[in-house]
């Protein structure tokens, strides 16, 4: 299929903003923010569903945006991901609310190592179909490693083949942010892209450092055409200077027939 586009939707205090990765903390101090939209997060979705861009994610950076997040899904249930604060006790309630799938970090980590328990009892809750697990990371020495709390905290898990084809049991796509690169369109990580390619069973979504169609194209390379990539802060869309609808163009999300809208579908199978 190739590497897709996968738009997103990132929710601070209720509006869709663009935040530099790793600068939001739960002090609240040293926030650098990139964009403020003064449009609400359904236009944005009813953007990419006029795109046919299936597979976006609307994530919740922090309290205060559960109803920001809610007024997304509702503008195109069945199609969108979420995630922020999910926890096997309200991941079924986020699918009901017309969230295609959930996004789960921190949850599934207790002081920096990986809680099994919770991450079976999230499986079991809603099925691998619907859960994406981020394991958004840094580098440290020659390794890269999940980062969890807003990024914040080093959890001991690597990414490395054994790991990733351990959580692939569980969930059926990865999100992954180069934190060091995201938001400040830089140039992305090629090297974490060929690790990805190489060692991931399941598809993979990248996000940071993407200015430019070259950025794209070099995913393509490195990602060996199998990982799909999302964009926030270059976007014209988002203040920046690349054209949301040339690579929207580039882009083949066409919904899968089982992602069905859930107007129709009240009672969603998990």
């Amino acid at each position: 299929m190739g590497a897709q586009f996968r738009p997103c939707i990132d929710l601070h205090n209720g509006r869709v903003k663009q935040i530099v990765g790793g600068s939001l903390n739960d002090a609240g101090t040293g926030l650098q923010t990139n964009f403020v939209s003064e449009l609400s997060p359904a236009y944005y979705a009813r953007l990419y569903r006029d795109h046919h861009l299936a597979g976006g994610h609307v994530i919740m950076l922090g309290p205060g945006n559960q109803a920001a997040a809610r007024e997304a899904l509702q503008a195109w249930p069945g199609h969108l991901q979420v995630g922020g604060g999910i926890t096997a006790a309200n991941a079924g309630q986020w699918l009901d609310a017309g969230a295609d799938r959930v996004i789960v970090t921190s949850y599934i980590f207790s002081d920096g190592e990986l809680n099994e328990h919770h991450l079976k009892e999230l499986a079991a809750t809603t099925g691998s179909r619907h859960l994406v697990l981020d394991l958004s990371c840094r580098r440290k020495g020659d390794q890269y490693f999940v980062v969890t709390d807003r990024w914040q905290k080093f959890s001991s898990l690597t990414i490395n083949r054994a790991n990733l084809e351990y959580l692939a049991g569980y969930a059926e796509e990865f999100l992954i942010h180069a934190v060091d690169v995201e938001g400040r369109q830089a140039g992305i990580d090629a090297e974490l892209l060929e690790l990805l390619a190489r060692c991931a069973p399941v598809p993979c979504v990248y996000a940071g450092g993407i200015s430019s169609m070259e950025d794209i194209a070099r995913i393509e390379h490195f990602g060996a055409g199998k990982i799909h990539y999302t964009i926030g802060s270059a976007l014209d869309i988002f203040g920046g200077h690349l054209s949301f609808e040339t690579v929207a163009t580039c882009s083949n999300n066409t919904p899968r027939p089982d992602q069905r809208s859930h107007e129709f579908d009240q009672q969603p199978q998990y």
